[in-house]
């Protein structure tokens, strides 16, 4: 029988879960929803019944382990969730110890942006090297760094909250407090809001903006501004990225890699005008899209059992 182990990525409204085996084949995927309205033994009873299922399918027998990679900030020691606003329902849960306790088995909490940062480093864009930074770009902004392999957690679980690192000095207020944070330049949610300011129109999403950008004449003008904007924002955040950790390859992901010929001229020059590290011919520095889409996660939770004492 193969060793392998499942992965499961939860989210706001719906969950997935996949069988993996050691090599990285994935040999098994479902999807589910999650029953919120149920209350939290619902939510925990529809993940360990998803996950039950796979592992009967597959055996017992050859299962490593299990990873869940979830939203929100990860109390790895304690398996608790805490700072999520997408899973409020399972905040300072012992969600690790229910799960391990209903299946039997052992069970790794982790951040869902660490998890897929981890996937691309076994078996995507970052397979080649040990040394990563991921940037996952959407509604809102998260990121994963991998340091000789292995997830940087920082000590309460929060390292790699780049979206909200200030790129404007005296930018766009943030949710978080600050203001300027990448996540308010540089995400879907930013887009649609420098359209409405622009008065592209209202209601507008990212990929219409991606859209009008096509198009000839002052919208299409305007469009291609604020993409201007999401490049440049990017573009500091890379420099900031590249000059702190000087590691090989930095990845973006999300539902905004659409629009990379857009963005990606004025990320990549701005990165090099304010990186030193960046410029130099001696580095072997790269920014990259990553490959595995929303499969990175699943591939990151599956490969946790494995890498994790």
């Amino acid at each position: 029988m193969p060793e392998y182990s499942i992965g499961l990525d939860l989210g706001g409204t719906n969950l997935r879960a996949a069988a993996i085996e050691r090599g990285g084949t994935m040999l098994d995927k479902i999807s589910g929803e999650t029953d919120f309205k149920g209350g939290r033994d619902a939510v925990l009873g529809d993940i360990a019944a998803t996950i039950a299922k796979l592992r009967d399918k597959h055996g017992a027998g050859g299962l490593a382990g299990i990873g869940v990679g979830v939203p929100g900030f990860i109390r790895v020691k304690e398996g608790l969730i805490t700072g999520s606003n997408n899973l409020a329902i399972l905040e300072n849960v012992p969600v690790r110890d229910e799960l391990s306790r209903r299946l039997g088995t052992r069970v790794i909490l982790e951040n869902d942006a660490n998890a897929a940062a981890l996937g691309e480093k076994w078996i995507g864009a970052g397979r080649h090297v040990d040394d990563l930074v991921l940037l996952t770009l959407g509604t809102g902004i998260g990121g994963g760094i991998i340091s000789g392999g292995r997830i940087v957690r920082g000590s309460v679980g929060m390292a790699g909250e780049f979206g909200h690192i200030s790129v404007v000095v005296n930018g766009n207020p943030c949710g978080c407090g600050n203001q300027g944070c990448l996540e308010k330049h540089a995400s879907a949610s930013a887009v649609t809001a420098m359209a409405k300011l622009m008065r592209l129109g209202d209601g507008l999403s990212s990929k219409d903006v991606y859209d009008l950008a096509k198009t000839v004449g002052d919208a299409g003008d305007k469009a291609r501004h604020i993409w201007k904007v999401v490049g440049e924002s990017l573009g500091l955040m890379m420099a900031m990225l590249i000059n702190t950790f000087n590691f090989p390859l930095y990845l973006l992901s999300g539902g905004m890699l659409p629009a990379w010929e857009l963005f990606e001229p004025h990320m990549t020059r701005v990165a090099k005008e304010r990186s030193f590290t960046f410029r130099a011919t001696l580095t072997e520095t790269r920014i990259a899209q990553a490959t595995l889409g929303n499969e990175a996660g699943l591939f990151g939770a599956a490969y946790l059992p494995w890498i994790e004492a």
